[in-house]
């Protein structure tokens, strides 16, 4: 079976090279890129909010910040907006401390609405700081931009970068905490589990990627304002329905929510129009009811109860995280 993941993984990887010059057009080509860019980010958030249960509607705050981190550098200083790729993941990072240690004293649904805030507080303050900002004029960079194949290739190492990541700590101690943290907060604590600690743990990882990711749509759009990078429902909740839709808390769930959000929501909108919302509404709906566990978490549910019942105990093959 490891031999066979190993394959697998190759087979994959050489896919994902070879599919910039499969698909030569620029339209799907772009489509690739966002299939990529929504992976990377709901990978990010999975962190958070699938493994460790800290479900953040604010992470619209961690992409914009390092969006604007490329942007403020072209703005200001006349500097190429790439630097922004260094500098963005470490400023959503250092960002993330403080509120994580404030935000983290609540639970639940009170965690998940002062993150909400969070994003709004970032949007309404970009927003009005025109001197700073540029206000909702936004930021537009005019230089010569290279074709999509880069950038493809770059989006592609972001994704790697997101899952290699957390497949590392998903495998470590790390991971049995975060879920551990999930499922009941107060028995962690009761077992001395720094529960605060390591929700940090999870969440420093998780905004550094949203921050590159944002520095990354940054250059390839080369235009931001605050209405769309600080979005709650076109980034925040967006993110969370891409790893709905693929499976919470599993590898993998992202990037086929990522590709089932992007494929299906460009064919609702050229065949429906107006409707699509609704069409990609009731799909959600359909998704939640038959498949709670997005499509990989189904699959992945599928192969433990297999697994437990040839071991005889399929309650065990349930509790990895």
């Amino acid at each position: 079976m490891h031999r066979y993941r190993i394959w697998a993984a190759v087979a994959f990887a050489l896919l994902a090279l070879a599919l910039p010059f499969i698909f030569n057009s620029p339209y799907y080509q772009h489509m690739l890129i966002l299939i990529l860019i929504w992976a990377a980010l709901g990978t990010a958030w999975n962190l958070l909010g699938g493994y460790c249960g800290q479900v953040s509607f604010g992470h619209a705050a961690f992409f914009g910040l390092g969006a604007y981190s490329a942007g403020l550098l072209y703005l200001h200083l006349g500097a190429s907006p790439w630097w922004g790729l260094a500098l963005g993941p470490v400023v959503a990072t250092l960002v993330s401390l403080p509120i994580g240690l404030i935000c983290f004293r609540l639970r639940g649904p009170y965690f998940a609405l002062a993150m909400l805030a969070l994003g709004e507080i970032f949007r309404l303050v970009f927003l009005n700081w025109i001197s700073f900002t540029n206000g909702p004029r936004g930021i537009l960079m005019v230089a010569t931009r290279p074709g999509k194949i880069p950038f493809y290739y770059l989006a592609l190492a972001i994704l790697g970068l997101a899952l290699w990541w957390s497949y590392l700590l998903i495998k470590s101690k790390f991971g049995y905490y975060f879920v551990s943290i999930r499922e009941d907060q107060d028995a962690a604590e009761a077992l001395g589990i720094p529960t605060t600690r390591y929700k940090l743990y999870a969440l420093l990882p998780s905004a550094f990627l949203t921050g590159l990711v944002g520095a990354f749509y940054m250059n390839y759009v080369a235009f931001i304002e605050p209405n769309v990078v600080f979005s709650l429902g076109n980034v925040s909740v967006m993110i969370i329905l891409v790893v709905i839709l693929g499976g919470v808390a599993t590898l993998w769930g992202p990037t086929v929510g990522a590709a089932i959000y992007i494929a299906l929501g460009e064919l609702f909108r050229a065949q429906l129009g107006a409707a699509n919302v609704l069409a990609f509404g009731v799909l959600v709906c359909l998704v939640i009811l038959f498949l709670p566990n997005g499509v990989v978490g189904e699959v992945d549910l599928f192969k433990r109860l297999l697994g437990g019942k040839r071991r005889g105990d399929v309650g065990g093959s349930l509790g990895s995280p």
